[in-house]
């Protein structure tokens, strides 16, 4: 399970170092992806393999929003691995989605990584807080 919050910078090449308790779980390759929120998630193969799956048995036909959704998501991902340095080359594209310069945020939310812009990550963060309780009634509903 990918728990946890590093902080780390990104080299002018757009490298940045992947946290070791990371890459054990991820494993040797993993994918990286345009998230939500304007972050990027980070899913190891297996927990690509049965989102892909999902995506694939949407209905294509009858719901623009799964098809649209679907190409930005895909077209959008890259495989990614990290050198001997433990460092992975995170794409201009991807830089660009989540505005990731020089200081990141990378952090464990259970079957996936999430790679933050340090000043969103904060902002977003206190946003957050102030609302955990309202969230914590709401997941209730489902049993939590």
């Amino acid at each position: 399970m990918l728990l946890s919050e590093y902080k780390h910078t990104l080299d002018t090449k757009g490298r940045m170092a992947m946290p070791a308790k990371l890459r054990e779980e991820l494993g040797k390759r993993f994918v990286i992806a345009k998230g939500l929120d304007g972050c990027l998630f980070v899913y190891n193969m297996e927990q690509w393999q049965l989102l892909n799956t999902k995506l694939a048995n949407l209905p294509q036909l009858s719901r623009k929003t799964a098809r649209d959704f679907t190409r930005v998501f895909l077209a959008g991902a890259c495989e990614g691995e990290c050198d001997k340095q433990g460092r992975v080359l995170i794409p201009p594209n991807l830089r660009r989605h989540a505005s990731l310069e020089k200081e990141a945020i990378i952090i464990g939310v259970g079957n996936r990584a999430e790679i933050w812009d340090a000043q969103k990550w904060d902002e977003y963060s206190k946003n957050i807080a102030e609302d955990v309780n309202e969230l914590a009634e709401q997941l209730a509903d489902f049993g939590i």
